[in-house]
């Protein structure tokens, strides 16, 4: 399986909805457009590079767009262009991202195994939300890197923070920190099958059910033989489908706490990801209809750049001395989240059939 699945490792925007100018002109925004997919090209180029190809062009993307904003600075005139790229190129990115599943893959791994998964994907949510408030992680912050653990990393992080509205440094740190502890389990995993006595379905249905992003998850089960990457690959498209019913749950719960708020500043309701019905759209066309190879390879790429692009945006509006600020209680959470999937789906695959 190709690792252009980066949803995806999926967000539309990063930045607060009421900084961001409704009415620009088509001059306006293409200098910045030019940028940040300058930025997601450079990207694609760098994974070229020994070593560089296990990272995502997202991730490298997110890093290059921090990099230029903290050692150079964002020219102003771009200013538009990224707002953009944050906003409707993302909506896009996402939608297409629909195109790479099939509702059969559900199918493919039995319920036992779709179980272990939803299991895996709401008890880590639950958890991180929980111990992210016990350590003191501000919410939105905790609910930003429990998305990316649970479901599927970066792409999960910029999706939630449609409904969470977080700051661009929350969403910079949250996809960092899977980023990290998603490629430690990429190292760590292929080591653990003999010792945990797990065959190729078992270790495959592991790696899918807890590694943050597909390409990470392709590069630890596909380690254990072409068996275990191949259930791994259908178990992590399986989560990747909960994208959608989660950001649409987290919709729904932050309009009815926005209704019943006290104080007047936090009435306002975050709007409804609709795009994401788009997203649901395109898995059921996919469904449906056999897309052939070659433009099904056009397709990925094209997603990938373009959740390259909204990244890159992102990492143009972040600032280090920001995320400095939040401290290490966040990475300590999400080495909690880390651990606890890891712990959780582990003990769930132990205990059904596929041990």
């Amino acid at each position: 399986m190709n690792d252009h699945l980066a949803p995806a490792e999926l967000a539309l925007s990063a930045v607060p909805i009421s900084t961001q100018p409704d009415a620009v002109g088509p001059l306006q925004v293409l200098p910045g457009i030019l940028l940040t997919a300058g930025i997601a090209g450079t990207a694609f180029l760098l994974r070229r590079l020994p070593g560089a190809s296990v990272l995502s062009p997202m991730i490298l993307a997110t890093f290059l767009g921090m990099a230029l904003h903290n050692f150079i600075g964002a020219p102003a005139w771009a200013k538009p262009g990224i707002t953009f790229s944050l906003r409707r190129v993302l909506r896009f990115g996402i939608i297409l991202l629909g195109l790479q599943l099939v509702a059969t893959q559900v199918v493919q791994i039995g319920a036992i195994g779709a179980g272990v998964i939803l299991a895996t994907l709401a008890a880590t949510f639950v958890f991180t939300k929980w111990f992210g408030s016990v350590i003191g992680v501000e919410a939105k912050l905790a609910e930003l890197i429990a998305a990316g653990t649970s479901i599927c990393g970066a792409s999960a992080v910029i999706a939630t923070n449609t409904v969470t509205q977080g700051s661009d440094e929350d969403v910079a740190y949250a996809v960092a920190c899977v980023t990290v502890f998603g490629s430690l389990s990429m190292f760590i995993y292929p080591v653990l099958p003999a010792l945990l006595h797990l065959d190729a379905q078992a270790f495959g249905l592991w790696s899918g059910a807890s590694i943050h992003e597909i390409a990470q998850v392709v590069g630890a089960a596909f380690q254990d033989g072409a068996h275990a990457g191949q259930v791994a690959t259908v178990a992590k498209l399986t989560r990747v489908m909960m994208l959608a019913p989660m950001v649409i749950a987290l919709g729904i719960v932050a309009t009815r706490r926005a209704a019943h708020a006290v104080d007047p500043a936090k009435r306002k309701a975050p709007p409804m990801p609709w795009f994401v019905l788009g997203f649901i759209l395109m898995v059921v066309v996919n469904s449906l209809i056999s897309i052939p190879a070659a433009p099904k390879a056009w397709i990925v790429t094209a997603t990938t750049f373009l959740l390259s692009m909204a990244l890159a945006a992102m990492g143009l509006e972040t600032d280090f001395r920001k995320l400095k600020a939040e401290g290490l209680r966040p990475l300590g959470l999400a080495a909690a989240a880390w651990i606890f999937i890891a712990l959780f789906s582990l003990a769930l695959v132990k205990l059904t059939a596929y041990a």
